[in-house]
């Protein structure tokens, strides 16, 4: 199973569309996980439309229409693989012990919120991922999102993707 893990997308504040590269990648995906901020309720339709599958929450920046069509926080089985999506999960002090405790049922985390790429193992071995921003990389080097498998209930093949330059609208 191939997963996209993207979040913190804000469009259009941050850009008029997703890179191409993401686009291909949700497209040709089993599952896409999302983890909020997305602001443009048309981008959530067009993910729906364009892939097979979505696991998505709202953000902190999200309306009432997001509100109103996604969780805060979301629980699938991904092929025996138990995942959660939130979107803050607060201070990087800490953030594994918290997350453990409120998250230990599951055997992997995507939050976002940060725009800042995170992949780290909690004390019980709940595995965290923030696969950064595709839009706005904020003081990152590179806008970024993750990809992964999933087999026999296991995570596998995480990899960063790095965006190019956009060119075109810039921050506003």
């Amino acid at each position: 199973m191939r997963l996209v893990i993207t979040a913190d997308t804000h469009l259009p504040t941050r850009a008029r569309d997703l890179p191409a590269p993401l686009w291909a990648q949700i497209e040709a995906a089993d599952v896409v996980l999302h983890a909020g901020d997305w602001v443009h309720l048309p981008l959530l339709e067009a993910v729906q439309a364009r892939s097979r599958r979505l696991v998505g929450v709202y953000g902190n920046n999200d309306g009432p229409d997001l509100r109103a069509r996604l969780p805060e926080v979301a629980r699938v089985d991904l092929a025996g693989l138990r995942v959660a999506v939130v979107h803050e999960t607060g201070p990087r002090t800490g953030r594994e012990r918290r997350c453990a405790a409120r998250f230990g049922d599951v055997d992997l985390l995507v939050f976002g919120h940060s725009h800042i790429p995170w992949d780290s193992v909690a004390p019980g071995g709940l595995r965290l991922l923030n696969p950064g921003s595709p839009t706005d990389r904020r003081a990152q080097p590179y806008a970024t999102y993750l990809t992964a498998g999933v087999a026999g209930g296991r995570l596998a093949e995480v990899r960063l993707h790095r965006l190019p330059p956009r060119t075109g609208r810039t921050r506003t």
